[in-house]
């Protein structure tokens, strides 16, 4: 029978060593102030549309960590909406994708508002507005209970099932909860990048929901993110570098609930996942740096909705090629709508036919200085 951390004796006093993180730590902290520091040079419409890019991309990665799959345009539009950022025409969201945009929202902008479990269960009502995970009923906005048994996370076969973790007994969970909110609405005097770490593992840990603990979790640690930037302004995705991570995300987080409360292992690789969070910036500063430079090319030309909504698109990385079909479907028109539409950006020097080479013709955007 396994150990959990939860049931030592000095659960939940975390410790680590300071010696070992002290150099990560502040190797995090330079890279985290050198991008807020560089975000500031942009101006805010750029930083808009970056934390937009953020932002879709942390409630992408988090459900995919799940093995839920969202559709990126709805949630891009859900959150831009809820932003003000504009970005032409919206694409209409499910509520299940409203709901996990609000509660990253709330995580996020709200930052610096208490923690409580009235706001956890509005989160997980948010998570699953219809009662619902996949085919199964489960209890909404309240702590699970263990009537069909111990809260386990498992894999494998029926019969052959591996037992990753298995959470404290629900009668401990009113007592567990109390704790972690009088921590993490208090100050201990730790640094708040340590205390992400720490909030992720501790909530985990406890597993008080009978779904959607891991989205939670993983929306608490952004909000103490922000909260040691003191920013609503979201320029990186941790959610996004966990995704790729995955493998050592959940290696080291059943390593961690089996061991002892020294995390320090934990920690190191948390930090080291941030860093790399920090590193892949780089990309999404470029990528909405060359939009910017697009629309500013283009704000002198009348165009219509249709063509910035396919515009949009494919600066957002289309995947496959644009033809006139796929134009028409995308944009709910006709195929000779379409036609003209892409003629008329192919005649302004927007759009170019790319080289034969299929049975359709297919256009891709010319680059602009």
């Amino acid at each position: 029978m396994n150990i959990y951390i939860y049931d030592r004796h000095d659960w939940p006093k975390f410790r680590w060593n300071r010696e070992r993180l002290d150099v990560r730590l502040a190797a995090v902290r330079y890279k985290q102030g050198r991008l807020i520091g560089r975000m500031e040079e942009i101006g805010f419409s750029l930083r808009n549309q970056a934390t937009l890019h953020t932002l879709t991309l942390d409630v992408l990665k988090s459900s995919e960590i799940e093995g839920e799959i969202l559709d990126k345009e709805q949630v891009r539009s859900s959150i831009a909406r809820r932003l003000g950022v504009d970005i032409g025409a919206l694409t209409p969201a499910s509520r299940n994708i409203e709901g996990v945009v609000e509660m990253m929202l709330d995580a996020t902008q709200n930052y610096d508002k208490p923690l409580s479990r009235e706001r956890l269960f509005g989160w997980h009502a948010s998570l699953f507005p219809n009662g619902y995970s996949g085919m199964r009923k489960i209890k909404v906005a309240a702590w699970r209970d263990d009537a069909k048994g111990p809260m386990q996370v498992v894999s494998g076969p029926i019969g052959r099932e591996h037992v990753y973790f298995e959470a404290p007994p629900a009668d401990r969970l009113e007592k567990e909860m109390a704790a972690f909110f009088d921590w993490f609405n208090g100050d201990d005097g730790t640094d708040l990048v340590l205390r992400s770490c720490i909030a992720h593992l501790w909530f985990v840990t406890i597993h008080p929901f009978e779904d959607g603990n891991g989205r939670i979790a993983r929306a608490i640690a952004d909000m103490t993110l922000a909260r040691s930037e003191q920013s609503a302004q979201r320029f990186y995705s941790m959610s996004a570098q966990i995704r790729k991570e995955r493998g050592k995300y959940y290696e080291g987080l059943e390593a961690a609930q089996k061991g002892t409360l020294d995390i320090t292992e934990r920690m190191e690789w948390f930090l080291d996942c941030l860093s790399r969070a920090f590193d892949d910036v780089e990309e999404t500063l470029a990528s909405v740096l060359e939009k910017a430079r697009f629309w500013k090319s283009c704000a002198a030309l009348p165009l219509n909705e249709r063509q910035r909504l396919i515009l949009n698109k494919l600066l957002e990385g289309f995947k496959g090629k644009l033809t006139s079909s796929k134009w028409a479907k995308l944009a709910k028109c006709s195929q000779d709508t379409a036609l003209r539409d892409i003629q008329d950006l192919v005649e302004r020097g927007i759009l170019a036919k790319d080289p034969a080479g299929g049975r359709s013709t297919s256009y891709s955007l010319v680059k602009r200085g």
